[in-house]
């Protein structure tokens, strides 16, 4: 643990957040003892070429989120590679994160792995920030028996930086005090949501390290990004304004995307790969109970992406209208070029009860084709994901699951 040693018994605003370590690569190592202490690297299937984690034994190596298994595999020979379990991730996951809400309920869960909280108000009831943070240490490893690290400060953007600081196992605490000091060197692509784009606009005004920041005028920022770029001033200085987001956000899409052969020409290959993503977009829609009426269909070339937003004349979430929507695309954007990946993603769900009709169909086929969906979830919920699917999707392939990005335990977000 990291920090002033001098801090008052009251903060005026204390964050935290809590990042699990190497976190599926840490859950391998737990159900499977065989793995414990050796380089493990998780994909996505057996046949994953793109490493998602790895464990800090690797990490020794070079190992890196984001490598190539061949290229990981020259820097460690030993290098052990893991088959990514999403359910697994999710349900201790949500172990963990039911078991930090019992310390402190003002809670953002910002992906699988981590969470912010917001300790101001409990600092009365549980003390300082610094045992709170121990506390949600006590609670993490108590549901799991696997470690974390935690970052503490006044806000979320120091809070979330600070928890990068010492890994695996740490605690840093920032008083909201010395923020601005203690990030004056970190460059501000560190800090959270600021990447090459915004970066490079910050380095063309002199903007390198977070110190940098009191030099440019907020204003330049502000009218460059609007109200995000304000955000970013003051998040350099320790004084993100941010609150947390303790309700889960309606979702802006649903979508799925495959990695095809490169340079496939072959039509009724492009089809079975858009009918696959069609059955698995209408599946999540009607799992949440959401439909939609706009779509981007999308086919990537060697010249960029072809396609459209395209719209029904209703909404839905039947993948067969979905499908002849793909058709029409495809008929009227591809012009045999190579394609080597396919993308379909419902651009503006809506929850479904708010709708009269889901298609321009009578009303018994509604019900009818209804029913037939139900079923259809229901013995795929039962056997396992396309027991029950179209006969074009027997060829189909394989599609290992992966957790969404904005993954939530409870609610439309816990998608894999």
């Amino acid at each position: 643990m990291s920090g002033s040693s001098s801090c008052p018994v009251y903060w005026e605003r204390a964050i935290a957040l809590v990042d699990m370590n190497a976190f599926f690569a840490s859950v391998e190592m737990h159900d499977f003892p065989e793995l414990r202490g050796k380089p493990v690297a998780v994909t996505n299937g057996d046949q994953g070429t793109c490493i998602i984690t790895s464990s800090y034994e690797a990490r020794a190596y070079g190992v890196k989120t984001g490598m190539r298994m061949q290229q990981a595999r020259l820097l460690c020979p030993e290098l052990i590679q893991r088959p990514a379990r999403p359910h697994a991730y999710a349900e201790v996951s949500s172990r963990i994160m039911q078991a930090m809400h019992d310390v402190c309920p003002d809670m953002e869960i910002f992906s699988v792995d981590e969470a912010f909280f917001d300790m101001t108000h409990c600092q009365r009831l549980h003390g300082t920030p610094a045992r709170m943070g121990k506390m949600l240490k006590q609670a993490v490893f108590e549901a799991s028996s696997l470690l974390c690290s935690i970052g503490i400060s006044g806000d979320k953007t120091t809070a979330k930086y600070a928890a990068k600081l010492n890994k695996p196992d740490g605690m840093t605490i920032i008083p909201p005090w010395e923020a601005r000091e203690a990030l004056a060197e970190a460059p501000v692509t560190e800090l959270c949501g600021i990447a090459k784009g915004i970066g490079g606009f910050l380095a063309e005004h002199g903007v390198h390290v977070c110190g940098d920041m009191q030099q440019l005028p907020i204003g330049v920022l502000a009218k460059r990004f609007g109200n995000p770029g304000r955000r970013i001033w003051y998040m350099a200085q320790g004084l993100d304004p941010d609150p947390l987001y303790t309700q889960v956000a309606a979702p802006k899409s649903i979508g799925h995307g495959k990695v095809m052969p490169p340079n496939t020409r072959d039509r009724d290959v492009i089809l079975t790969y858009l009918l696959h993503m069609s059955v698995k977009v209408c599946a999540r829609l009607r799992r949440y109970n959401f439909t939609a009426q706009k779509y981007y269909i999308g086919f990537r070339s060697s010249n960029g992406w072809l396609g459209n937003k395209v719209k029904l004349s209703l909404t839905g979430n039947d993948s067969r209208i979905l499908f002849r929507l793909c058709r029409h695309v495809l008929h009227h954007y591809w012009h045999g070029e190579g394609i080597s990946q396919v993308q379909v993603t419902a651009l503006d769900p809506q929850p479904a009860e708010l709708q009269q009709d889901l298609f321009n169909i009578s009303v018994a086929d509604q019900q009818l084709q209804s029913q037939l969906n139900k079923m259809i979830d229901d013995v795929n919920e039962r056997y396992g994901e396309m027991s029950l699917t179209p006969a074009r999707l027997l060829n189909r392939s394989k599609m290992p699951n992966v957790i969404a990005p904005s993954w939530k335990p409870k609610g439309h977000r816990q998608s894999i």
